[in-house]
């Protein structure tokens, strides 16, 4: 947070606190000109507004928070950039994994410092990492077949994948269906796991420029017919004679990268599987505009030992449906 900004928030805080503070004090005294107990001289449906201070308990309520408002503003952050007298703080920021967490927590508790999500997470590194690490000395096939490795796997997907893949893993319009045995990178074990390790950047580069709208026209009727739709025979073949274009990451047979061992991910468009839908309408569209898909690198979020275990869990959703 820049100082103008720290600055702001913490006028407004205090002025805020000040405002309460004063409003808590007038209304300690009766300024409605009308003695305590007697009508105000208001009265709808048979009711009668009586002048009657509040209860002594709500009162002291009332103060009770402020004191707490202004205790804890002082002891923890809330201020602006002030970072509070217990010198407490969430997590490490810039820390990227376990050791340099705990590296970094020490050196904060013997400051004087509590940093209170890190020394969680550590702890839990502690109690539960050798049960990802004997899981890791396992081969992923021999794990995608262990009903515990992959309850555990499910419960990491669920945590860190479902949100993109679904819960069911059968993803959603840019995001593939994990159970279908279509990959765009391999469905190996190996494969699987280099994908969850580093990240996937997928790029389709829009043609309309280079097409224009009746090459478009004409491209999007091949691309469909090469999953047996029915199309416009005229300009599936014009489309053809422009596919060359596409044939460097698809191949000329429109298989995609994993069938000729290319690296691009590039899908297989004789299958009718759709990453961005397969409607006439979509085909152009991702045709005119392009693509493009990120897959996050996991390896430092959860590690490796958990990275071999979700592994696992995701291979076997495919394995299952064969």
């Amino acid at each position: 947070m820049t100082s103008f900004w720290s600055i702001w928030v913490i006028v407004l805080t205090l002025a805020c606190l000040a405002l309460i503070l004063g409003l808590l004090l007038w209304n300690l005294k009766n300024y409605v000109g009308v003695k305590e107990g007697e009508s105000c001289g208001h009265e709808f449906d048979g009711i009668e507004e009586i002048n009657n201070p509040l209860p002594k308990w709500w009162t002291y309520m009332f103060f009770a928070t402020f004191v707490w408002a202004v205790y804890y503003l002082a002891m923890y952050p809330g201020l602006g950039n002030f970072d509070g007298l217990a010198k407490w703080t969430s997590s490490n920021q810039g820390v990227t994994s376990i050791a340099e967490s705990k590296e970094a927590t020490e050196k904060a508790l013997a400051n004087g410092e509590y940093v209170q999500l890190d020394k969680q997470i550590i702890a839990a590194e502690e109690r539960f990492g050798p049960i990802f690490e004997a899981f890791a000395q396992q081969d992923i096939e021999t794990l995608a077949k262990d009903e515990k490795a992959l309850e555990i796997g499910q419960r990491l997907f669920s945590q860190n994948c479902a949100q993109c893949h679904g819960s069911d893993a059968r993803g959603g319009t840019g995001f593939p269906n994990l159970t279908d045995d279509a990959w765009l990178y391999g469905g190996t074990p190996d494969k699987i796991k280099e994908t969850l390790l580093h990240g996937r950047i997928a790029a389709m580069p829009p043609w309309k420029d280079a097409l224009g709208e009746q090459g478009v026209k004409e491209m999007t009727a091949y691309v469909l017919s090469l999953s047996g739709r029915k199309v416009n025979q005229k300009d599936a073949e014009a489309g053809k004679a422009k596919f060359a274009m596409c044939a460097a990451c698809h191949g000329m047979d429109g298989k995609g990268s994993v069938a000729h061992n290319l690296p691009f991910g590039a899908p297989n468009l004789t299958d009718n599987i759709w990453l961005y839908g397969g409607s006439q309408r979509a085909v152009e569209e991702t045709l005119n505009n392009g693509r493009a898909g990120v897959m996050p690198a996991w390896k430092d979020i959860l590690g490796e030992d958990k990275v071999h275990l979700l592994t696992a869990y995701v291979y076997s959703l495919s394995q299952n449906k064969q």
